[in-house]
């Protein structure tokens, strides 16, 4: 099982980052210069269109210059998601004062996630919605998000159609470039506090 991948590598300090960017699904660590010009055709999120708890319409340009967490859940999981969820919080409550940091949880069972259920959701883990965003929208396009996008559940080692069922631990960072960073074990505290460092650690870059 992944844990986390943007763990610094020996040779990190022979590059000008600190931490490296992940363009495919093998999250392979490719060291670059921020300036380099490989930045330009790297892999980036997409853009997409979801709602969120409040009703609101979501989308790429939310998160234009933030740096966000994201994974993904569903509000009737007995299992992972509510530690995962809780993890969350985690973040909510380190990065509560920063406004360039964001989180983005995505429902894996949308037509059962309505608004009401998001809110009430959100309700129950405190979830503040200027600093996490709970969105349902077109199961395709989740899916699609978190497959073709994010690469969310590859450390599975099974390729999945878009239209089975999505379920991972998983919690990715990107940047404000729209790049990922990192992916990390969301049910881990350790992976989730080198997670909370990271996010500092590019913030300082």
């Amino acid at each position: 099982m992944l844990c986390f991948m943007s763990c610094k590598m020996d040779n990190a300090k022979s590059n000008n980052t600190v931490l490296p960017y992940f363009s495919d699904a093998t999250f392979t660590p490719i060291w670059l210069d921020d300036n380099s010009e490989e930045l330009d055709t790297l892999h980036k999120i997409p853009a997409f269109k979801l709602i969120d708890q409040n009703g609101d319409t979501i989308t790429d340009k939310t998160f234009d210059d933030k740096y966000y967490v994201t994974n993904f859940f569903f509000t009737t999981c007995p299992g992972i998601c509510p530690q995962m969820t809780s993890n969350m919080a985690v973040l909510q409550d380190s990065f509560a004062y920063d406004n360039d940091v964001l989180l983005l949880s995505h429902s894996v069972t949308p037509t059962r996630d309505s608004v009401p259920a998001l809110r009430a959701y959100a309700e129950e883990y405190d979830v503040s919605a200027q600093k996490w965003y709970l969105v349902t929208g077109e199961q395709q396009e989740i899916y699609r998000l978190g497959r073709r996008a994010y690469f969310i559940e590859e450390d599975l080692g099974i390729a999945k159609d878009l239209d089975e069922f999505l379920h991972t631990e998983n919690f990715v960072l990107i940047d404000k470039n729209k790049h990922i960073r990192g992916i990390y074990n969301g049910l881990n505290k350790a992976s989730v506090s080198q997670l909370i460092k990271d996010v500092k650690t590019l913030k300082s870059m």
